[in-house]
């Protein structure tokens, strides 16, 4: 059975709207508040389309930028990656992309004078580290998993998480305990990069399911992906928008919902702007935030993006032609 005073606590819907909802359906209530499990699937079902639930549970919590139009919802918040999840209503999301500030390969596989990604002090507000809000432990990451698995919707859900070769061999697996894995992508970054022993071209992507049978968009799309590399990047770590608009391309439809829990430069952003969804994400990082809203604001008012120029896709005719 479950408690109508669960319900609005738990998915962010007014007791008002799902009591309006309930009447309406002859919903029978046991115990003047309990709904069996048969009934609760049909409210679910009105939940996860119901709208604002997300700006609603998120009034408290001041938004750094905020912009609405008729085409998109777009929000961004300073925030850890899972005290913001934990403020989310539980099946609001439809797409999670996301890249995490993985501290594993740093810690580890310190090469010359600096890290894989140079030099992080003065890139974050917790002891001068960048990603020093998460800490890539086992422990930590299961709990970020199932904020993520809480946050996205049943029906519809799909995540995309970014993996280094470290952290998908220390990390990747984990996602099988929370996730229905459906993939695993290769980003090659066509410029090979930097590498102690054997030099670095790519990047993995998990692609995963929340337990339902939504297809992509369709079935041409190779999971080698060739996007360059950002070069001279503005923003630590800096990912194409390409990677993510793939990703989204081939997951959302027109006012689905994405959020990015590890906003870093908004890329994700850009692209879930251009494949018109709506979106949230947040970061710890002050930088970030200062990036990300004159980011957003410039591509929202003139169509261009401040900080990546130019396309890094090398074949992107498979993905959007």
């Amino acid at each position: 059975m479950y408690k109508t005073s669960e319900i609005v606590a738990q998915y962010g819907i007014t007791e008002s709207r799902l009591k309006e909802y309930i009447i309406k359906q002859n919903i029978p209530v046991v115990n003047e508040e309990e709904i069996s499990k048969k009934y609760f699937q049909t409210i679910l079902s009105f939940i996860e389309n119901t709208e604002d639930r997300i700006e609603k549970r998120l009034k408290k919590a001041e938004a750094t930028f905020k912009y609405n139009s008729d085409k998109n919802k777009v929000s961004i918040y300073q925030d850890d990656a899972i005290s913001f999840l934990k403020k989310l209503p539980s099946n609001s999301v439809d797409v999670i992309a996301t890249d995490p500030a993985y501290s594993g390969m740093n810690d580890k596989l310190k090469l010359g004078k600096g890290r894989i990604v140079g030099k992080y002090a003065d890139k974050g507000k917790e002891n001068g580290k960048w990603f020093g809000e998460f800490e890539d432990s086992e422990e930590n990451y299961n709990e970020f998993l199932s904020e993520c698995r809480r946050v996205l919707k049943k029906s519809t859900g799909h995540i995309y998480i970014m993996f280094d070769s470290y952290s998908l061999l220390s990390l990747g697996n984990v996602v099988r305990s929370h996730f229905d894995v459906k993939n695993l992508i290769t980003w090659d970054k066509v410029n090979i990069g930097m590498g102690h022993y054997f030099r670095r071209r790519h990047e993995y992507i998990i692609f995963a399911t929340n337990g339902n049978t939504r297809k992509i968009r369709n079935r041409k799309f190779p999971d080698v992906w060739r996007f360059k590399r950002i070069h001279s990047s503005k923003y630590p770590t800096q990912k194409p928008v390409e990677v993510f608009q793939a990703m989204l391309h081939a997951s959302t439809e027109e006012n689905f919902t994405v959020c990015d829990p590890f906003l870093g430069s908004a890329s994700s952003a850009i692209a879930a702007i251009k494949n018109n969804c709506n979106y949230i994400g947040c970061d710890i990082s002050d930088k970030s935030i200062e990036i990300s809203n004159s980011r957003i604001s410039e591509f929202l008012e003139t169509g261009k993006d401040n900080i990546q120029t130019k396309s890094m896709a090398v074949d992107d005719k498979i993905f959007w032609e």
